[in-house]
């Protein structure tokens, strides 16, 4: 059975802020979180010179960069942030088997030279923010629940550890593949958090319900008066009767 600690532990919090002051402030206010994400404005802001200073925080990094080129350019990529000892990165399920392929032996290769752990490589199946009009709008005509499987299936050949899928797909995933790809979620929102510009969106109590392995939360936490009191809050959602229905067969 999964504890009210071990579901906060598995709490990523999005660190969607302009700079290393405003990032590094949350960090220290949020103490018991693990994991915290680095996405495209942070990173750009600061480069990888954040990463020592979480690594002094002792935090772990999910670089989040949903990496999509060509093999080589996004084998480079990943072989950076093994180096700058990054726990979690995103790359576009969209960029192929072959860039998926040459990722996941890229980090492989690059973690046994460093001697390090490797890292959850997660592909990034469809964008929380999309709807089944917007993949129309791209030439996609499956609905988004079919194209993430699509996705997840491709990503399963490639051999990543898991895929981003919205919290309307995670029973889909499990469904399909179990245990056999691990499932991160953004698109979480607490019961007392607006929506803002997610589309497909579930509470962390339900999102752990369903099977996440992982979920994404951002803005509620990050855009509040406290950010350790909302942190504390959503753990306290977490502890209801229903805990011991969530899974057990996460790695």
């Amino acid at each position: 059975m999964d504890t009210k600690a071990n579901l906060r532990n598995r709490i990523i919090i999005a660190l969607d802020v302009k700079g290393k002051d405003e990032a590094l402030s949350l960090v220290s206010q949020l103490k018991d979180v693990e994991v915290f994400k680095i996405g495209m404005e942070l990173f750009t802001a600061e480069g990888p010179t954040l990463f020592k200073r979480m690594r002094i925080l002792r935090k772990k990094i999910f670089l989040d960069l949903k990496f999509h080129d060509i093999p080589n350019t996004v084998a480079g990529a990943v072989r950076s942030g093994v180096r700058h000892a990054v726990q979690m990165m995103t790359l576009h399920a969209s960029g192929g088997l072959e860039m998926m392929v040459r990722a996941v032996e890229a980090a492989a290769d690059e973690a046994e030279k460093q001697k390090s752990a490797k890292p959850l490589l997660l592909a990034v199946t469809v964008l929380t923010s999309l709807k089944a009009e917007h993949l129309q709008e791209i030439g996609i005509l499956s609905p988004p629940g079919d194209q993430v499987l699509r996705l997840a299936q491709l990503a399963k050949k490639a051999g990543v550890s898991g895929v981003v899928c919205s919290p309307q797909e995670i029973g889909l995933i499990k469904k399909e593949f179990g245990s056999e790809l691990l499932v991160v979620t953004p698109g979480i929102r607490p019961s007392w958090a607006a929506a803002q510009d997610q589309k497909r969106i579930m509470t962390p109590r339900e999102a752990f319900e369903a099977g996440a392995d992982y979920i994404v939360v951002g803005r509620p936490i990050t855009g509040a008066a406290s950010s350790a009191e909302a942190f504390s809050r959503i753990g306290e959602e977490l502890n209801g009767p229903d805990d011991s229905t969530h899974r057990k067969d996460r790695p």
